[in-house]
């Protein structure tokens, strides 16, 4: 019987991608875990630092107000230097962007953070503070971004090897787009799982700082408010709901109230 050549083809390109992903392997040195990532943490800062001006600027740029700037990086700051952050090698730094229009949060690889004017002013506490940035100092320490880039290696590779496999003349690039769609909700999936292991650590730095960790209820609230109430179906959506994630970070609290983290 003989194979159709695209297929074969299909076939090497898809190994050779699975290969290159599977072969990269670093352990965390803080969580201890075994992750597919390809970029060394200085690579990560250097990344980072090259890449914030220019996120900055697609949002306003930087906030004028010294005061607000000074606030997060106290907050910010005080998160890393007394918890297992400051073992890291990353080089933390945090920033309020001067858009008030939306509501964000984000970190970049390397320890580069940055919160929105418009999410900063909905926070109603320094406690609620503290959990948006330890969230991000989370997303920062499991290397969230750096396995996402061997991801989309991946990803691409494997996307190729489908566009090969299932071309047809006569549907143009329809299997293109369909392939596209696969690897689009693996990674939604890997999205929703990294939001909560950074729920994790911002609870559990909330709670090592002396922070209020029921505050990131409220932060969660908020960001309820800001959908509108009108949330994606959560399989279709980089973030779990705001529900499922409150009733994940109360689990955390007790699990950790349970361990005596934030007992003074």
């Amino acid at each position: 019987m003989r194979i159709n050549p695209r297929i074969l083809i299909a076939l090497v390109m898809a190994v050779v991608a699975v290969i290159g992903y599977y072969g990269k392997r670093q352990t965390n040195p803080i969580t201890g875990e075994v992750q597919h990532i390809s970029l060394t943490p200085q690579q990560e800062i250097a990344l980072g630092l090259q890449s914030a001006p220019e996120m900055a600027q697609q949002f306003g740029g930087l906030y004028p107000d010294q005061r607000a700037q000074n606030q997060v990086k106290a907050v910010g700051e005080r998160l890393v230097r007394d918890t297992e952050a400051s073992k890291s090698p990353y080089q933390f730094d945090f920033h309020v962007l001067a858009d008030d229009q939306t509501i964000n949060a984000f970190a970049l690889p390397g320890g580069q953070i940055f919160i929105t004017t418009a999410l900063l002013e909905q926070l109603e506490s320094e406690d609620q503070l503290a959990g948006v940035l330890g969230h991000e100092i989370g997303h920062v320490i499991a290397r969230h971004s750096a396995e996402h880039m061997a991801q989309g290696e991946l990803m691409q590779g494997l996307v190729q090897a489908t566009t090969v496999a299932t071309y047809d003349p006569t549907t143009g690039g329809q299997s293109a787009a369909i392939a596209q769609y696969v690897g689009q909700i693996i990674n939604m999936k890997y999205g929703r799982d990294d939001e909560l292991e950074s729920d994790k650590f911002g609870v559990k730095y909330m709670m090592q700082c002396g922070y209020d960790p029921e505050s990131m209820i409220g932060v969660m609230e908020i960001l309820k408010q800001a959908s509108g109430g009108r949330a994606q179906s959560e399989f279709m959506s980089t973030h779990p709901s705001p529900e499922n994630r409150m009733e994940y970070i109360r689990q955390l609290i007790a699990e950790y109230r349970a361990q005596g983290i934030g007992k003074k």
